[in-house]
C-alpha cells in the first residue's frame, strides 16, 4: 500500500506545527538558547517538506487531468 504525498504532507505540516509549539514553550528568558533554536530548525524543515509534498500532490493531480 502506497501512502499519498497529500497524506504525508499533512503529517509533516502537523509535526512542524508541533515543533513550533514546543519551541515556543521552551523559551525561558531569551529565545537564543540551543533547545529553542534546534526545535525551530526542525519545525522549519518539517514545514518545508510538508509544503513540498503538497506541491507534488497538486502537480500530480494536475498532470493526471490532462
Amino acid at each position: 500500500m502506497k501512502i499519498s504525498p497529500k497524506t504525508m504532507g499533512i503529517v509533516y505540516l502537523i509535526m512542524g506545527a508541533f515543533f513550533t509549539y514546543v519551541a515556543i514553550l521552551s523559551v525561558d528568558e531569551t529565545m537564543w538558547n540551543i533547545t529553542t533554536m534546534v526545535l525551530a530548525l526542525f519545525a522549519t524543515l518539517e514545514t518545508g517538506v510538508g509544503i513540498r509534498l503538497l506541491a507534488i500532490h497538486i502537480r500530480q493531480k494536475r498532470n493526471n487531468k490532462t
